[in-house]
């Protein structure tokens, strides 16, 4: 079965608040995302960080399902006068196309352009996900990322027009 037909989006529950946190205490998917959260194992501030993105209805957010089980999340928020895109997905599902899938609908979702994304330089898989769905990179940034506790080089990306991901 292809990722097409195992992944869907639907709203955010609080129920997947959990989910979430559980996932972000992967070492390895704290080390590949690099810009995280200062503390991952601050449970109360995850939770409020995620209370605000609920109440927030300029941020376009979506739980990711694969097979009806929670995958993950990606969104929209507005950064510095446009939309800026985001993912996270638990490692469990990494390798098997859902993320390219899930963002390919989220970006379906989101109308406006250009749409910026970020990807520390050397988080391949990040990096090809975004370039498979159109994002081109336009720059670099070196900044310190908490999830390494180190300065780390990372990509800007943009998405001029309509998503290139297939499906």
């Amino acid at each position: 079965m292809s990722a097409a037909e195992r992944v869907t989006l639907r709203d955010v529950e609080a129920s997947d608040l959990e989910i979430f946190y559980r996932q972000q205490l992967d070492p390895e998917a704290i080390r590949m995302a690099a810009f995280g959260p200062a503390n991952p194992r601050d449970q109360v501030a995850h939770r409020a960080h995620w209370e605000k993105i609920l109440k927030a209805p300029e941020i376009t957010k979506r739980t990711i399902l694969v097979e009806g089980q929670v995958a993950g999340h990606v969104s929209c928020y507005p950064h510095e006068g446009h939309p800026e895109l985001t993912y996270w997905l638990g490692r469990a599902y990494w390798g098997q196309g859902v993320a390219t899938e899930a963002v390919a609908r989220l970006l379906r979702l989101v109308d406006e352009r250009p749409i910026t994304a970020r990807a520390a330089a050397d988080n391949v898989g990040s990096l090809r996900v975004l370039q498979k769905c159109g994002f081109k990179v336009i720059g670099t940034n070196l900044d310190y990322a908490a999830g390494r506790g180190e300065a780390t080089e990372e990509y800007l990306l943009r998405l001029d027009g309509p998503s290139t991901a297939p499906g």
